[in-house]
Order: C-alpha cells, then structure tokens, then sequence
C-alpha cells in the first residue's frame, strides 16, 4: 500500500521512526483509557464488612465472647466470614472475566514505521503515527485521512447509526477510535490517542457520575436500622422489665443482651448473597453477566428499559425486505445473512431467477458489490454465512442468493472488466462485464440520481421509454418503501459498444432502469415476545438510537412499542427543550432518534427524576455515560466497548434484548425470594423473642436453654431459609407492575403477616411449654415440648412463606425438591436432639410420652389452620384474578 501513496504524501511515507514513537509514546501516554483505579482484591474483600447487618452481627459476636457464649459467637462469626468470602469470590471472579474480555478484543494496529509496514498493539500507536487501514480494521485512534478510495466506515459505537458513513480523504475528513472500516483502503494521520480522542472525551464524562445506592442496599439497609433498633428495645425494655420486678441489674443486663443477640438473624446477609450467587449463576444462563451481584435484585425493580436500537432490539444485519421493479413487486422473507429465505409475489411464493426481470435486478446488484459470502459446509457450521465487506452490499448478496444467484454460479458467465467505486458526488458505483461474449455496465445507486440517468425501462423483455408516468410510478414505490423505513438502491444498466472510453460522465448515461432493492435492520425475532413481555410486566420499553426518525419508528412500531398516542423525539427537537420540557415529555416518548451521547445522559436523567427505575443498555462508547448514570447500566458482550462494559453492572453476551428482559424476569424472581426468606427469618426470630419474653413477664421458668435457641438458629435458619432462595417464579411474576423506588422491604402487608405469624410461633411455644408443664411437672420435659413446636412451627412456616398470596392447602409443595430436602433435613435435626441418647444430656431434652407428643401436634397446627382461616380470601381473590388457584 505504500507504492500507491500520492506524491503530495510522499514525506509521510517513511512515517515515525521507531526512537520518535518511543519518545513520543512517553510524553502523551498509552493510547488508552484511564477508567478509574483498578480494584485491589483486598479493597474487594473489606467491602464486605461495610453492611450494617454485618456490623451488627460483628457487635453481637463480641457481645457473646462477653457473655461466655464461644459457640454461639463462633457460629455468627463463621457466617460472617462465609458471607464475604461468598461477596468476593463473585465479584472478584467477575473483574477476572472482564478482564479477559478486555484482552480477548485487544486490537493491533498497523503502521508505517521507518518507511516498513509493522504491525503494534493499538495501545503503543502515538500522535503523528501513520495508520494503514483497510475493510475490516478497527481504527486505532483518531486520525485524519490522507489517501484513499472509496472509504466508508461504521461509526455505530460513537452515533448509533447502523448505516456505514463515507469518508472523504482530500477533504482531509477523520475517522475514530473503535469505529470499524467497511470498505476501501486508506492512509491516515494519527492526531489523537487516549483520552484526547472522541471516544476518549465521552469516556471522561462517566467520571462525572456518581455511584448510587441501589433499592436492594437500601432496603437492606433500611432493615439493618430496624434490627438495630428492635435490638436496643428489647434490651431495654427486658433490662428494666426485671429490675423494676426486683431481679439484680448486672443478670437483667446480662440477659437482655442475650435476648438481643437472638433477635438478630445471623443468617440473613449471607443467605442474601448466596440468593444474589445464585441468581448470578442462572443469569449467565441467560446470557447475562453480573458485575455486581446487588444489580441482580436492581433489574427486578426497573420500570423503564433503554434500549439502543442497533444489534440489540434488531440483528445489526441489513436485510432485502422488497424488490420493485416495473413489472413485478416482491417481498422478500428472511432475515439476517442467512440464505433462508422466499420472494413473495401478491403473498404466494415466486421463483425470481425464472422471472427476467427481477433476476437481472440481482444479478446487477450482486456484480456491483464489494462484500463477501463465505458458505460453511462443515458438518457442525453447515449454512452459516460470513460476511466481509459493507453490511449493506452484503443484504444485496444474500438477497440474491436467496433466488440461487451468487457469484459462483456468475462466475463462468459475468467477468469484471472495471470498477467505478462509490463517491458522495455521484452517488453510485458502476461495474463494466462481460457477459456472453458482449459487454454492459451495471450501476447501483441512490434511486434519484439512477433514475436521472435513465432514458428506458425494461418490461416483458423488451425496452421502453421512461415516460413521467413511469418515472412517477417508479417514485411512489420508492417514497413507499422510505416511509416503512426501507433504505432504497435503484439499478440500472446499458449495453456497451465500441469504443465508451472509462469516465463516469460517459458510461453513466443513457441507462435503462432495472428495479428497486430495499432493506432494512430487521428487529430480532426474539424482541417481539420480549417487549410484549415488558409492557404485560408493566415496564416501559423505550428506543433511543443514532439511526433517522422515520426508521427508528418504523421498527418501534413493528416491535410494538409505538402506538398510537406515543410520541417520537428527535435530538434536535430534544435540545430545543428545557429540563422541565423533558421531564413532562418523556412520560409519553417511546423513541428518541437521531440522538447523541448527552441527549441519552439527559433522557435517563429526566426519566429517574419523574421517580423510575431506569436500565439503560448501550454497546458504544457513546452509551456509555448513560449507561452509568442509568439505575442498572447493561453493555453489550460482543460488540460493546470496554468503556460501556467498565461503565455497567450487567453484561449481556448475545448483545440481545431478550436476554435483558429475562434478566429482568431473574431479578423479580429473586427479590420475591429474599422477601420471602426474609418473612421466614424474622417470623420465626419474632417468634423466639416473645416466647423468651412472654415467659418472663408471666414468671415462668426459662423456657429455652441457650444452647437450645442455638441449635434452633441453626437448623431453621440455615438450609430452609437457602432453600427458599431456590423457589421457582410464581405464574404471575412478569405480570405485577414494578415496585416503586421506595418502596419498603415490608411493604404489602408483611410487616404485618410477619408479626403476626412470629406470634403464633411465639404463642404456640408457650402454650406447648405450659401444657406439658402443667401436665408432667417436668421442666425438662416442658423444655422439650417447647423446642419441639418452636422447630417444627418454623418447618411448617417455611412452606407458607413460598407464597404472599395463597395460605398451606393452596401452595404447590412439592415444586421445590431442595426446600422439601431442606426441611426433611432440619426434621431430622431436630428430632436427633432428643432421640439420640448421646445428645441429651448436651441439650437437656427427654423423650416425651404420647400425651405431651400430642400437645406438641396440636399447638403446632395452630398457626397454619389460624392463618387458612383468616387469609382465605386471598386464595380466591387469586384464583378470580388467574383462572385457577395454583
């Protein structure tokens, strides 16, 4: 490539020498973005430690060391560490994938360094440097053009557009950082690296955005202060309970800490993380890739989805959707560059190589191409196509060879003689074949300047002027296709004879007209369900793209996600508005286009002040900023730059937005489950605090040893309440409307179901500790029968908290093997407590004979007949509202 330079280029051909890049690279730095401070694995593990429930916890360990209690205190202090160690290997393990990600897309460069063509990593290129491109590269920096042919560039990561731009290299015109060349080759002059480029600059603005809490660290935290306070009541009000009635201040104290302590639910932080771990595991399922785990629980509450048009609500593959020409109208099926495909004529399907006049349309657009199919054949990769070249001239050769025309079934028949490229001026590009032994030019180009250059038109085989009704016709058929959106090329041609001569003003004239082709980013497949899916779920899904008005609306409509009354905006009409004009606009706006990186910053701004909870998903760096400032920031695994990865919490892998409404759906799943779990812990922990404390306002004997609250704890609070993370979403999961940005962990009522089934728990103990009590005169006996309901209580109660709306008979069981494992377990536990001979002595048990047994099945059916009774109408409520009762 360097022979071809021109002479007024000729200096910079030598390029940098290899000593001036190396100063050069001193002084401006690496040529790559400074994204923050690289998180040290330490900084990862301590940031465990900073939740208020771990304080608490940390303070109730050294309140039982204070105490004497070293089993209890070691048992809370395991899970605490458990709870870290669980928090840093996810996120630590994430940072690891991201970092391979970020390597696995380190780009090289070429440049000419000492008169040679070297190849470095795009990190080392520096200012001044000249860079060698071509089809297929990623330009390495910001750079202007010197030389070229022909050079278009995908710009879709900096403007959103998915159609390639042109570049003009004796208008000295730049190209950028990250943006992708798709046809011709060129020279250009590096004036930018780093930070200093475009890419750079938007990089920046993401240092402007501060991190926020999300919902999950607020609810969390909001319940850590309810603990903390609940903690101090207790301990108060126990403490001065007993002195008032007598009892020594020091044993008041003493056991009013303990009390305290109790009431804390140890479990609850890494019982939090292991759902949030989990949930992890089944997103990646899903294609997504968590980078926080408290982001997991965020999707669940969001209200408005974001989403970049290009790759993620369509395939980011231009696809022929109709051929026009004057004789036959058709629609084209397929989508993407797959080959699978039919031409439809009035909605039956056609064999277009057999009709001529369409065949010669394809077989102009297929000649008059720059792109490339390659077929695999292989066993495990039959049919897949891999394109090389511009998206576009690759629509125009699937097309084709969905009627059987490629180029090497041409090959034998059609020999290029000459190209005319491509140039703004024209508008068209022109190839002269040669074709059973005579010659002709076929031309492809915008339909307004083909159609200017036309004298004939071709129907049923023969040539015929191209009157004002023809040209008219042909018009309303291309004003049709722009209005749904479809990007037009017109073809044409002329037989050649004698001598042309090679000048485009010369060949270029005289054409008869051949058709029209167009073609569209068609939306995924998979998006159609997934928008449905949001708007049952109450979310609000919204386009915001680079790409023109007519054709982002066109695609939002087709998704489903314009209606009638919805609005579109424009960047221009956007700037137009004040931040309070916005904020009443967008609560009717579904598609932003032809927008930039700050519009998007000002969108997912005006939508979080009108009290949403934004995902924002973006691949470019020109997402980025919005991405971070969005409540949950979603990238793109295959085609998002490092900057929007560095920028989200979320990364999804097949850049799908079907994969980030199932996210969604995970994280609904998820935040039902610790509220349910939740309901079991403090339930369960209400019920041990009262029964304790009723006890000692009644002047009872203590009902429960220490050692007996322990294991209590740890049976109950541990497998039963992991096992509950493992439900399975309930039917109607993607049918509640969001939850509000405030909305308390309690809210719905179970701040009340909690208090009043942990009085059940609580009620139902002392009633089996009294009753047996009274019965056998053994206190011992009395104890057992107590510990015995409090765990088999809890066990049932488990089951209840899988549903908020349905009571015991109406809940499916058995839909959660590990739950029914879990609580079989935990039996067994409990039951080994006081069968095995060894173990009780160690927990102060007795076997019970048959009439304390039957106490003990009788007040542990209090509670779940009490609530089937008083909750009924619920389940009917339910039922009416889905058909049936689940």
């Amino acid at each position: 490539m360097v022979s071809s330079l021109k002479a007024d280029t000729a200096a910079r051909v030598r390029g940098l020498s290899g000593r001036e890049a190396k100063k050069r690279l001193a002084r401006y730095g690496p040529n790559v973005f400074a994204l923050g401070k690289k998180v040290r694995p330490l900084g990862i593990f301590l940031a465990q430690f900073q939740d208020i429930l771990i304080i608490i916890l940390l303070v109730s360990t050294a309140l039982s060391v204070f105490m004497g209690e070293m089993t209890e205190a070691i048992a809370i202090l395991l899970i605490v560490i458990l709870n870290a160690v669980m928090g840093f290997v996810q996120e630590y393990r994430t940072e690891k994938t991201l970092d391979a990600l970020k390597n696995m897309a380190a780009p090289m460069a070429r440049v000419v360094r000492d008169g040679e063509s070297v190849q470095v990593p795009a990190a080392e290129v520096v200012p001044g440097d000249l860079l060698e491109l071509e089809a297929g590269d990623r330009v390495a920096a910001d750079a202007a053009l010197l030389n070229g042919s022909g050079v278009q560039v995908d710009e879709s990561l900096l403007t959103g557009e998915s159609v390639p731009v042109e570049k003009r290299p004796e208008k000295a015109e730049k190209v950028f950082m990250g943006t992708m060349m798709t046809k011709g080759r060129a020279f250009a002059s590096v004036t930018a690296t780093g930070m200093q480029t475009e890419m750079g600059r938007i990089a920046g603005m993401i240092s402007d955005i501060k991190d926020e809490q999300t919902p999950l660290q607020k609810r969390l935290a909001e319940l850590g202060k309810f603990i903390a306070i609940a903690c101090l009541v207790i301990c108060a009000v126990v403490t001065v309970t007993g002195i008032l009635r007598g009892e020594q201040v020091i044993n008041m104290i003493i056991i009013g800490i303990s009390l305290a302590v109790a009431a804390v639910p140890e479990g609850l932080p890494a019982i939090v993380t292991i759902a949030l771990a989990l949930g992890v595991g089944r997103m990646l399922k899903r294609n997504a890739l968590i980078r926080k785990l408290t982001a997991v629980e965020t999707l669940g509450c969001a209200s408005v989805i974001c989403s970049d048009k290009t790759g993620t609500l369509t395939e980011n593959k231009m696809t022929v959707r109709r051929v026009y020409t004057p004789v036959h109208d058709l629609m084209v099926t397929g989508s993407g560059f797959g080959t699978a495909g039919d031409f439809l004529l009035e909605g039956r399907k056609a064999r277009a190589q057999e009709l001529e006049d369409v065949a010669r349309t394809l077989k102009i657009a297929a000649c008059c191409n720059n792109a490339e199919l390659h077929f695999s054949h292989g066993l495990f990769h039959k049919g897949k196509v891999e394109v090389v070249g511009d998206p576009t001239e690759a629509a125009l050769l699937v097309a084709a060879a969905k009627a059987g025309i490629t180029r090497e079934s041409m090959g034998r028949e059609y020999e290029t003689l000459l190209e005319l490229p491509f140039d703004s001026e024209r508008k068209c590009m022109s190839v002269v074949v040669r074709a059973h032994g005579r010659r002709f030019l076929f031309v492809k180009g915008a339909p307004d300047v083909i159609l200017n250059k036309c004298r004939c038109v071709h129907t049923d085989k023969v040539d015929e002027p191209l009157t004002n009704a023809m040209r008219a016709r042909i018009q309303r058929a291309n004003d049709d296709m722009a209005d749904s959106a479809l990007r037009v090329l017109a073809m044409a041609w002329r037989e050649l004879t004698g001598q042309t001569g090679n000048a485009p003003e010369t060949l270029e004239t005289g054409l008869t007209f051949a058709g029209l082709m167009g073609m569209i980013d068609p939306p995924r497949k998979e998006a159609f369900t997934a928008v449905r899916k949001c708007i049952r779920a109450g979310i609000r899904p919204v386009m915001i793209t680079g790409d023109h008005k007519k054709t982002a609306a066109a695609i939002a409509r087709e998704l489903g996600i314009l209606h009638g009354s919805d609005g579109v905006l424009t960047g221009t009409e956007l700037d137009a508005m004040s931040d309070a004009e916005l904020l009443r606009a967008v609560k009717h706006t579904v598609v932003f286009a032809r927008v930039s990186p700050g519009h998007k910053l000002r969108i997912v701004r005006s939508f979080k002040r009108g009290g949403n909870v934004v995902a924002m998903t973006g691949d470019g760096v020109n997402d980025a900023p919005a991405v971070k400032e969005a409540d949950i920031g979603v990238s793109m695994g295959k085609t998002g730059t490092d900057v929007t990865k560095e920028a989200s919490s979320i990364i999804l892998l097949d850049d799908n937005f079907a994969s980030m409404v199932a996210a969604v759906e995970e994280g609904r799943v998820i935040y039902s489950n610790i509220r349910k779990f939740i309901r079991y812990l403090l339930s369960c922990n209400i019920g041990e605090i009262l029964t304790m404390f009723v006890g000692m306002l009644m002047g009872l004997p203590i009902v429960l040893q220490p050692i007996q609250i322990l294991w209590v704890n740890l049976v109950t609070d541990g497998l039963p309440a992991i096992a509950l993370g493992l439900e399975p979403p309930e039917d109607d999961v993607m049918e509640q409307k969001p939850r509000g940005i405030d909305e308390s962990v309690f809210s719905g009522g179970l701040l009340g179901m909690m208090i009043f089934r942990g009085c059940l728990i609580g009620l139902s103990t002392l009633g089996a500790f009294i009753s047996v009590m009274r019965l056998s005169g053994d206190l011992t006996a009395a104890r057992t029968a107590a510990f015995l309901t409090l765990v088999a209580v809890q066990l049932i109660h488990v089951f209840e908290c899988k549903s908020e709306r349905l009571t015991l008979p109406h809940i499916p069981l058995f839909n959660n093997v590990w739950l029914v494992l879990a609580a079989l377990v935990s039996g067994a536990l409990m039951l080994a407590v006081v069968c095995v001979p060894l173990l009780r002595p160690v927990f102060g048990t007795v076997p019970l004979n048959l009439a304390a047994s039957l106490r003990v099945a009788g007040y542990t059916l209090i509670g779940p007949v009490l609530s089937s009774i008083l909750f009924g109408g619920k389940n009917r409520r339910h039922a009416r509202a889905h058909g049936s009762v689940s």
